[in-house]
Formats: structure tokens, C-alpha cells, sequence
């Protein structure tokens, strides 16, 4: 088989092991919060725990892999995945829980992005968006599966067994990884940013810490507003010091190519939206509506199975209308059938759910493989590591804000309405407040020139609107201006 398809399909793997155990933990965060006696709502810590992880390391992934070489480091991630899984497994406690999917993060944060780094060094542009669709057709596969499966385990066995089938996974990528990748390295590496490390890192998981701790779940209203306001000052500081370093973590001067902007900063928007929606969709259906795990990872599956389908149009979807026009409609549509997830109750028939979530699936595909092509469009190759590092880590960071507003404004809808528990009524003021949030990505998208990403999509413009590839990316060459 040709080294350009068993790559992505070791790519896939990863992003497979790791789609479908964040989809079963989500599907099955009711009956975890009664096993160790928690608020469902106090869950959405094991999730942003873990997000976080990945934002923090992330930036470093791409350095490690040019340092070390690409096998060695996404063998190694594999392997820390597979034993921040079985500590999961093996929690009781809420605190053990957060720190086991803490660890989790540590090996997604070098496994995801070094394969996808290893991934656009060596498929050629002209293929990135072909090559980008085929990559996550398997990956799709794991939230289609994740669901129903994490909701069988759960209501038939123990949720702790769904942690274990991260394991054959595991060990089946581990081998693969060391056949097929190649060791990618760079021969003269600048030194790691170690005081950029430092002030991201930490001010990136205090500020998250306070945000997932809002409505006094682990942490009083005093020390989360506190937790908040000093990662805000670390992060500001991070600004300042990449300014100063000719080398930083994260290159911020890569925001001033238009693409990589709207990619990484309108879809981070779109996705705090998103990223909202598999903590609040099965609490929906199992609190609010009582439905069993089962039930709920049936119903919920057919989000994945919509983006699944989706994968097939995509490429031609962009070819004949460009990413400018097809990301403004389609953020405009994507947060609207978000928002029309409030308007399920228990009596809306299945069917019409499932019609509703398959929708929404396809259009939020659509918009998601868009976003990963437009952002590194115009990026020269010496900056894709970096490139790759800040994008992903903003993804994983702007999920995990998602998670905690929309907690947060679920249990704020929930004060208000005086409810002492969560009811399904409790809902839809969330997945507005949610769809309101993504929606303002159509304001980033608009700043798009009516070319913007051509040489990727083949979407052709007026001749007037073309320019020398040299033009595009010469703005990257020089990350320290």
C-alpha cells in the first residue's frame, strides 16, 4: 500500500481512539457523576480536565517532534494515552477521575497533532483537502460508535470498562507507528521557549480551572474569580513575551495571514458552540427526557453518522463555491440547527430528532473540515509546525470553553427558572446562549477575500483575484516580525 494512504489511516487511528473515548465518557456522564456521588453537572471538569491538557502540551508537540522525530514522539503519546485510560478505569473519586483524564491529554496533545503534522509535510496542497477528508473518514467512525457503545457498557456492565477499550487501540497504533511513520526531524532546531511554556501553560489551565469551577463546583465563586483573572494576566503576559522572542511557543504573528485568522479564530467561536454540545445533548436526553444510556447514545450517534455522510460532498461542496461563501452560510446554518436542539422534548418523536441531529451533523462536517483547510492554506512549510501546534491547541482550548459556559449556562437557566434540579426546561435558554456564541464566527469569515484558499479548494475566481504563491506566503517566513 503507497506510504501516502497508510499514513492518514495512522493518523485516522489515533484520532479514532481518541474521538470515540471522548464521545463514550460524554454518553455516559450521568451514570459516572452517581457512581462517585457528584452533581452531573460537576462532570464537565473530567471533560475540560482533559481539554486542557491538550491545549497546554499541544504547543509543544510540534517542537518535540522536530526535535526528537515524529515516530519516537507519537509512539510515546500513544503509550500515555493508553495509561492515563487505565487509571481512569481504576478512579473512584472526582479528583482522580479529573487527574487520570489530565494525563489522557498529555499523550492526545503530542498524538493528534504530530500526526497530522507528519500528515502536511508530506501530502502536496494541491491534495490537502482530499487527503484531510480521507484522513477523518475513519475517525468519524468513533463517534458513530463511541455513543451506543459507551451507553450499552454503561447500562449492561460498568462504566469503567469503557476505558479499557482504548487498550487493543492502543497497542495496535503503537505498532503501526513504529512500521510506517517516518522519523521526520528538523537538523537545526531553535531551543524550546521555556518562559513562553511556563506563562501559557499554567495561565491557560488556572484560567480554565476558573471557568469550569463557576456555580461552585470544586472551587468557591472567590477563588474561581481569581482563578480567572490571574490566567487572564499570565496569558496577557505570554502575549507580551512572544513579541520579544525571536522563537516563541506560539507564533501569534501567524494571525496576520487572513486564512490562518478566520481558520483558528472565527472557527474557535464556531467551535466553543460545538464543543458545548456532547456535555449538554445526553444530560438532555437522559435528565431531562429520562432515556437510558442506550437510548441516548443511539439518538446522539446520528450527529456523527450526519458528519460522516458529509465527508463525501465536502471537497466538491468547496470547489464550487469557495470558503469564503461556503463558511459564512454555513456558520449561519450550522448555530441555527444548534439552537433548534432546545426545542426537542420528551414528547418529540425519535424520528424527528434523529432527522434534526443528522442535519446538524453534516453542516458542522462541513464547516469543520473547511476551517482545517483554510487555516493552513497560505502557510509556508517552515511555519506549518508551529502553524499546526497553534491551531490545534485552539481547538481543544475553545472546546473546553464551551463545555464550561454551556455548563454553566445551564445551570444559570436553571437558578433562574428556581428549579433544584436539572430539568429539560432548563435547556434551551443553554443551546441559545451556545448558537448566539458560534453564529459570530460569520463576522471573522467576512474578512475574506473572495479567493481565500483557492489553491486549495480549485474554487476559481476572477483572474484579478489570483496572486504568485511567494505572495502568499512570504509573511510566514520570518515568525520573530
Amino acid at each position: 500500500m503507497p506510504r501516502l494512504i497508510v499514513i492518514p489511516l495512522i493518523v485516522a487511528c489515533a484520532l479514532f481512539m481518541e474521538t470515540m473515548d471522548s464521545t463514550v465518557i460524554a454518553t455516559s456522564l450521568p451514570a459516572i457523576a452517581k457512581d462517585i456521588g457528584e452533581n452531573p453537572l460537576a462532570l464537565k471538569l473530567a471533560l475540560t480536565s482533559y481539554l486542557v491538557s491538550l491545549a497546554v502540551f499541544i504547543p509543544i508537540s510540534g517542537w518535540m517532534a522536530d526535535r526528537f522525530g515524529a515516530r519516537r514522539v507519537f509512539a510515546a503519546a500513544i503509550a500515555v494515552f493508553m495509561g492515563g485510560s487505565l487509571l481512569c478505569a481504576a478512579s473512584s473519586t472526582l479528583a482522580q477521575f479529573v487527574g487520570a483524564r489530565f494525563l489522557q491529554g498529555m499523550g492526545g496533545a503530542m498524538m493528534v497533532p504530530v500526526g497530522r503534522l507528519v500528515l502536511l509535510r508530506s501530502v502536496p496542497k494541491r491534495e490537502l483537502v482530499a487527503m484531510l477528508t480521507y484522513l477523518t473518514v475513519p475517525a468519524l467512525l468513533g463517534p458513530v460508535i463511541g455513543p451506543p457503545l459507551g451507553g450499552m457498557v454503561t447500562l449492561y456492565f460498568h462504566w469503567r470498562w469503557i476505558f479499557l477499550i482504548n487498550i487493543p487501540i492502543s497497542v495496535i497504533g503503537f505498532y503501526l507507528v513504529l512500521r510506517f511513520i517516518p522519523n521526520i526531524r528538523e537538523p537545526d532546531m531553535p531551543p524550546l521557549d521555556l518562559r513562553g511554556f511556563m506563562l501559557s501553560g499554567i495561565g491557560l489551565s488556572v484560567l480554565m480551572l476558573g471557568l469550569s469551577a463557576l456555580g461552585g463546583h470544586l472551587l468557591s465563586a472567590e477563588i474561581s474569580s481569581a482563578c480567572i483573572v490571574l490566567g487572564a494576566l499570565l496569558l496577557s503576559g505570554y502575549a507580551w513575551h512572544a513579541q520579544r522572542n525571536p522563537h516563541p511557543l506560539i507564533n501569534l504573528a501567524l494571525l496576520k495571514l487572513p486564512t490562518f485568522r478566520a481558520g483558528v479564530l472565527g472557527g474557535g467561536l464556531f467551535r466553543i458552540g460545538v464543543g458545548a454540545t456532547p456535555f449538554l445533548l445526553p444530560l438532555l436526553l437522559q435528565i431531562g427526557f429520562g432515556l437510558d444510556p442506550l437510548q441516548s447514545g443511539l439518538l446522539t450517534a446520528a450527529v456523527a453518522a450526519g458528519a460522516l455522510f458529509m465527508k463525501t460532498l465536502t471537497t466538491t461542496i468547496l470547489r464550487r463555491y469557495g470558503f469564503r461563501t461556503v463558511l459564512r452560510v454555513n456558520a449561519v446554518a450550522s448555530s441555527a440547527a444548534l439552537a433548534a436542539y432546545g426545542l426537542f422534548t420528551a414528547a418529540t418523536p425519535h424520528l424527528i430528532i434523529v432527522a434534526v441531529l443528522l442535519f446538524s451533523g453534516c453542516l458542522r462536517s462541513l464547516q469543520f473540515t473547511a476551517l482545517g483547510a483554510i487555516s493552513f492554506a497560505d502557510v509556508s512549510q517552515p511555519s506549518m509546525s508551529q502553524a499546526t501546534s497553534f491551531s490545534s491547541m485552539t481547538q481543544q482550548l475553545t472546546q473546553s470553553v464551551g463545555v464550561a459556559l454551556g455548563a454553566y449556562a445551564l445551570q444559570l437557566s436553571s437558578l433562574l427558572q428556581g428549579h433544584h434540579a436539572i430539568v429539560a426546561a432548563d435547556f434551551w435558554p443553554a443551546f441559545l446562549a451556545i448558537a448566539i456564541i458560534s453564529s459570530a464566527s460569520l463576522f471573522l469569515h467576512a474578512e475574506l477575500p473572495p479567493d481565500a484558499g483557492m489553491e486549495v479548494s480549485g474554487h476559481v475566481t476572477a483572474g484579478k483575484f489570483a496572486q504568485p504563491e511567494a505572495q502568499r506566503t512570504v509573511k510566514t517566513e520570518s515568525p520573530s516580525k
